[in-house]
């Protein structure tokens, strides 16, 4: 069955917050007649509009400075945090979570100006942040270099202020090292990249100063876990597996 585009579209803007009690059909018949046009303009459907603002709250203020965590987590050598963009939030979860040695990640935003930022703030565009994962994971069972080399083969390297069919800068491919140790690791990694012959073009992804990471809304959290069928939906969608199979082939 052909997926009219405007059901991506949709998720560009209030998707991510429908409930699983909307049928995709419904969704589906609602896009009719209206294929036509790029994702940052599409219609804004009012659908489930009460529960969504129920949920669409920014969480209590349990903001990660980077800086200050960087210290704690050194002297354990059993935590410590990594924040990486890579577009869609809801795509970047899984590679991690699979992770020997990783103990949790969290979806969220990174890199602009803006406290306390909302979904819909951040996706409109304008606050500077970046869709972003925070890793939490354990030193002594996985490498900070390990989650560099997860983190490059689901991307798009070469793609600028867009990840596949999510466009802006709000969706940027970027680092955010903690640490000096992260930033030379980091530098290390975009230079391997820098020099693959698979890769004509500059690579777009930034290492970017170390950032306040802000969680993003609890529907957001472990979004493929909550909502499979929605979440493969998107992800086929977009286009993520084709193209990721295209740079990295079996390796993506």
């Amino acid at each position: 069955m052909l997926i009219p585009e405007c059901f991506w579209r949709m998720r560009a803007t209030r998707l991510r917050s429908f409930s699983l009690v909307v049928p995709l059909l419904a969704m589906l018949a609602a896009c009719s007649g209206s294929n036509s046009g790029g994702i940052a303009h599409a219609a804004v459907p009012e659908v489930k509009a009460n529960a969504t603002s129920q949920t669409d709250a920014a969480p209590a203020a349990s903001v990660v400075s980077a800086q200050s965590t960087a210290a704690t987590t050194t002297a354990t050598n059993e935590k410590a945090i990594a924040v990486f963009a890579g577009g869609c939030f809801w795509c970047m979860q899984p590679p991690f979570d699979k992770l020997a040695g990783v103990i949790s990640t969290e979806a969220g935003y990174a890199g602009g100006t803006q406290p306390n930022p909302t979904y819909e703030q951040v996706s409109a565009g304008g606050t500077g942040h970046a869709e972003a994962v925070q890793v939490t994971y354990n030193p002594s069972k996985v490498s900070y270099e390990k989650l560099l080399d997860v983190f490059w083969h689901n991307i798009d390297p070469v793609a600028v202020n867009r990840q596949f069919c999510d466009s802006g800068d709000q969706y940027r491919s970027a680092i955010f090292p903690i640490g000096e140790q992260q930033r030379r690791d980091a530098e290390a990694s975009k230079h391997a990249i820098e020099a693959d012959p698979r890769f004509r073009q500059p690579i777009a992804t930034k290492i970017e100063p170390t950032a306040t990471f802000y969680p993003a809304e609890d529907y957001h959290q472990e979004y493929y876990k909550k909502n499979p069928i929605r979440y493969k939906y998107y992800r086929y969608g977009c286009g993520r597996d084709k193209r990721l199979n295209e740079i990295w082939g079996d390796h993506g």
